[in-house]
């Protein structure tokens, strides 16, 4: 209904009633039952599927089975069912208490929620520091909603963020990443993230990359997570492909190598056995708290890899290079470099990319042409240095 009320395509549908899952899932055959801490039916029609919700109630049972939080006040179980005006009180903002009744066709709003749509206004219902710690993810939901329907949040509902941020830490990882997918993979990525800055939601979802851009403001880090972000959202203006993989490698690709720096120092170990245990190390942390399949860590590491052997295949290797499954997005991140280094990477960079772009000849004569530049560097006589004759030593 909030998207219909503002003009926009709506995402799917759903459906809320006074029946209970149970009732539900007696009434139709393709139905299924999802979620602990909040029981929904989906009804399945081929790949089409209508998520239906019961009535939310007030939670005044003490039985676990139905209700349960934890110390800082966050709901584990969400299973008490009330009637219409009680779920429009368990709803998040007002804008998402709408309610289009088909007995009389006609839209039920609670709380201010048609007035604060007209405002472009993003309010909280009820307590904000309650309802952050029944659920803190609804601070991530201020700030996707803001972007996404060009909104202001109410300051009431603002304020507390900054102080309530590191309760994201205890999400589930698993839902964690959901929600970074619907943060960032919705066109508004740099909006997301400027925002998520500024209220003190990025740093308890990427730890390591914060850590980072705290010690330089304007370093490579820092860079590097504009640019990636402008990126984002450019593909997906251009109807391209994006893919949590490529993201989250160049996202983490600073953690990486300043990591593999460290390991090289204290360990001893080469620059790339060095770089494969950072690889692990990062991914690891990072994996406490969003969730990363391994559908896409693994692509990953192969991209952060291949960021070494682009480094130092210029030249006849390079045809090697080029038939590797994830040699595009390597490249792409090798691109985004050159932009944030500079200096030898963006030389780097230019080769590859007027590699790339040119056709089987001139690929072959600049090659060769490497080939032999850097033949010519490693076989130039070097200049002997001048001993400096002993000197005696004087007589006392």
């Amino acid at each position: 209904m909030r998207d219909i009320l503002l003009g926009l395509q709506p995402k799917d549908y759903d459906v809320v009633t006074n029946a209970t899952p149970d009732d539900i899932k007696k009434l139709f055959r393709n139905c299924r039952l999802v979620g602990r801490r909040f029981r929904l039916a989906h009804i399945v029609f081929g790949r089409d599927v209508i998520e239906v919700a019961t009535f939310r109630g007030h939670h005044s049972e003490t039985n676990e089975k139905v209700s349960k939080s934890n110390a800082e006040g966050r709901l584990l179980r969400d299973n008490v069912y009330g009637e219409i005006d009680e779920d429009a009180e368990r709803r998040d903002f007002t804008i998402n208490a709408l309610y289009y009744d088909i007995s009389d066709y006609s839209i039920r709003s609670y709380g201010g929620g048609i007035e604060d749509l007209n405002a472009r206004t993003i309010k909280l219902i009820g307590d904000p520091e309650t309802r952050y710690r029944e659920d803190p993810v609804r601070m991530l939901r201020a700030v996707r909603f803001a972007t996404k329907l060009d909104m202001q949040i109410d300051a009431v509902t603002a304020d507390p963020i900054n102080a309530l941020a590191p309760l994201l830490i205890d999400i589930p990882a698993a839902r964690m990443y959901e929600e970074v997918l619907k943060l960032f993979f919705a066109g508004k990525a740099e909006a997301n993230f400027q925002m998520m800055q500024r209220l003190g939601l990025f740093a308890p979802l990427f730890p390591q990359v914060s850590a980072l851009i705290e010690e330089a403001p304007k370093g490579h880090t820092a860079k590097m997570l504009q640019a990636v972000m402008r990126n984002t959202d450019t593909r997906l203006r251009e109807d391209k492909t994006v893919t949590p993989a490529f993201f989250f490698a160049a996202m983490l690709w600073y953690p990486v190598k300043y990591r593999a720096d460290d390991i090289a120092i204290e360990s001893g170990l080469t620059h790339y056995d060095a770089h494969v245990a950072a690889m692990g190390d990062v991914l690891e942390q990072q994996c406490l708290t969003i969730s990363l399949p391994r559908r896409f860590s693994t692509p990953a590491r192969d991209i952060w890899q291949l960021q070494l052997r682009l480094e130092r295949s210029q030249g006849t290797r390079a045809f090697k290079l080029l038939e590797h499954p994830k040699f595009r997005a390597a490249y792409d991140l090798l691109l985004l470099r050159g932009e944030v280094e500079a200096g030898n990477t963006a030389k780097i960079a230019l080769w590859w990319k007027t590699f790339v772009e040119a056709d089987e000849t001139d690929r072959s004569d600049l090659a060769k042409n490497t080939k032999s530049s850097n033949s010519r560097n490693r076989n130039a006589p070097q200049r002997k240095r001048r001993r400096k004759p002993a000197t005696k030593p004087v007589a006392e």
